[in-house]
């Protein structure tokens, strides 16, 4: 019962202050992933200092997901409170702020004051993210940094039929990375794994009610080993029932990934069935 209530004390505004809901794009080649690290520059840093700029003391803000170093983003869902004494500008005139003082490579895209108590990590329904496949012999100059550079030819119905068995709900440890500590639950499900194909651009589209680390490098990875021929399409089940990293396929690099987008209520996925934990959506 403990539970619960730690949550309850978590999501409610604090008394005296508005709490804003925005919406976050980046570049993430620059940084060392979204949240503050000890070393290195984090997109959540680069956020707060700009913020800093408008309200006294700068907001710590919480984010739907925790992606990766050098996974991208365009939907990033963020909340942070201001006290009502500071809020004196419009939400329109909040993102004009806001951009004014953030890298180039950062923008917030969209801003609302949210309701009260809403939590932009565990408020969360379903997220989508995106991964690029440039699979042509010469490298695209202009996507060096947001697809994955795959030359060797793919074969899509391989693919496919091997990512049509990744769908439903499943425990995807032989997908994550090790984290590091013990995890309670590894089970998701995944709505939706589709792979699309405009010429030598390959877009594999993954949707969730969560996501663990790393999973969709390695669901992705792991396709890009099928299109190969390296490993048959039927042994995508026996992989998710192992629940060993070591029988799954590669970890697909960071820079093809993007947070497309998070969903709240029941517009994509049922908030019942979401598992919000701290090692939720790292890429």
């Amino acid at each position: 019962m403990s539970a619960p209530r730690t949550r309850e004390r978590r999501d409610r505004t604090p008394e005296g202050h508005v709490r804003i809901r925005i919406t976050v794009a980046y570049d993430g080649t620059a940084y060392v992933g979204w949240q503050l690290q000890p070393a290195g520059v984090s997109v959540q840093l680069r956020l707060e200092e700009a913020l800093g700029k408008l309200f006294a003391p700068a907001p710590r803000v919480c984010s739907s997901s925790r992606t990766d170093t050098g996974v991208h983003a365009l939907g990033m869902a963020v909340h942070f409170d201001v006290p009502l004494d500071q809020w004196r500008m419009t939400p329109a005139k909040l993102v004009l702020a806001a951009n004014a003082w953030l890298p180039p490579d950062v923008r917030v895209m969209t801003a609302a004051v949210a309701r009260d108590g809403f939590h932009a990590r565990f408020d969360a329904s379903g997220k989508q993210y995106r991964y690029t496949v440039w699979n042509h012999s010469a490298e695209n100059p202009l996507l060096r940094t947001t697809a994955w550079h795959v030359p060797r030819t793919l074969d899509l119905a391989a693919m496919r039929a091997a990512a049509a068995s990744l769908e439903g709900r499943h425990d995807f440890r032989a997908f994550t990375a090790n984290t590091g500590y013990h995890r309670a639950n590894t089970v998701r499900t995944l709505a939706r794994c589709d792979i699309r194909r405009s010429g030598p651009q390959f877009t594999f589209v993954l949707e969730a009610n969560g996501f663990l680390y790393k999973m969709c490098r390695g669901i992705v990875g792991t396709l890009v080993q099928v299109g190969h021929g390296k490993i048959p399409p039927d042994r995508i089940l026996p992989m998710l029932e192992s629940r060993d990293r070591c029988l799954a396929g590669m970890t697909a690099p960071a820079q093809g990934l993007v947070l497309w987008k998070v969903w709240y209520g029941r517009k994509r996925h049922d908030p019942r069935a979401v598992v919000a934990t701290a090692e939720d959506d790292c890429g």
